[in-house]
């Protein structure tokens, strides 16, 4: 910093110069402002004095490079400032960038979804306390494949609107097991819920294996009384096959189609059946089993609730 020297002013002047040239700069730029008043009331006074002149100039230059050294110290701190918050936020983008990276087996969280809106069921399901599972899994995924020829019987047995329909009884349920799925960023994808009495015979006349395909009788339990389920898993993954996609997700691999009936599609199978899917049907069954459904070890999609093995008589209400 410069201030006048001690020959251009006089002696008031020079004892202030004298002064602010024991301070470092550091020291005069800690009271800018009351060196700016001081420098100021001194030359106000003295105004009327005319050799005043030739050091006026001086002490003006002196205030303004003062004023000066104050923004551009300022403007420091200001910046300073500046760089902190910069790197504060570099810092939490970058937290930010390696908390959303993941391994490609790692799903990316669902966001979560207002639920559906969904229309009451008919007179005749209400009357046997079947429910829309919409109503109660709120995040699942419908895929009727029953709807379609996509299946085992090779022809459509559901009409194409078709609901999936649970009895309200494994409904709490199945809202627990939807919960469970979200540490895993997943969600149920339901392949058959409430099955009619007749839908039920075609099955058994095209697959009249006991093992696969309960046999019909003169009442109705397990899916024709809609406590038992058929379900898989989704979620986002990248780089998902066209054949896998269903909605935004993608199907998880679960080692077999619906339906495949191998002995791969057993619930606890391990020969033919990648680790990844195996692990996924444990993470499915765990869901499962903490909303009180149990799996049917003959299948790894289908869970029964509790009294799904009871003999009741025959259900055959619409499914729309």
């Amino acid at each position: 910093m410069l201030v006048p020297s001690g020959k251009d002013v006089p002696s008031i002047g020079r004892g202030y110069s004298e002064r602010l040239r024991a301070h470092s700069l550091n020291e005069q730029l800690a009271h800018p402002h009351a060196m700016l008043a001081a420098l100021s009331a001194w030359y106000t006074n003295r105004m009327h004095l005319r050799r005043s002149a030739p050091w006026a100039a001086t002490l003006m230059s002196t205030a303004v490079l003062v004023a000066a050294c104050t923004s551009a110290n300022q403007a420091d701190t200001t910046q300073a400032g500046t760089h902190q918050s910069g790197a504060d936020h570099s810092a939490t983008t970058q937290s930010t960038s390696d908390s959303e990276r993941r391994t490609p087996s790692t799903p990316s969280p669902i966001a979560t979804q207002s639920p559906p809106l969904i229309p009451p069921v008919s007179d005749a399901a209400s009357a046997v306390g079947l429910i829309d599972v919409r109503s109660v899994a709120t995040e699942a995924l419908i895929d009727p494949r029953y709807t379609t020829a996509d299946n085992f019987v090779g022809v459509a047995l559901y009409p194409e609107d078709a609901r999936c329909l649970v009895h309200e009884s494994i409904g709490p349920g199945l809202k627990k097991a939807e919960t469970a799925l979200r540490d895993s960023n997943e969600v149920l994808v339901f392949w058959d819920c409430y099955r009619p009495h007749s839908v039920q015979q075609k099955m058994f006349d095209k697959v009249p294996n006991p093992a696969w395909v309960a046999a019909p009788g003169d009442y109705s339990r397990s899916h024709e009384s809609g406590r038992s389920v058929d379900v898989s898993l989704a979620a986002h993954l990248p780089d998902c096959p066209a054949d896998r996609r269903i909605a935004d997700l993608c199907m998880v691999d679960l080692g077999t189609d619906f339906d495949s009936f191998t002995p791969e599609a057993t619930a606890f199978a391990v020969d033919g059946v990648p680790a990844a899917a195996g692990q996924a049907r444990a993470r499915l069954r765990d869901a499962m089993a903490a909303g009180g459904l149990t799996i049917y070890a003959g299948e790894w999609w289908h869970f029964d609730g509790d009294g799904a093995d009871v003999a009741r008589p025959i259900i055959d209400v619409p499914l729309t």
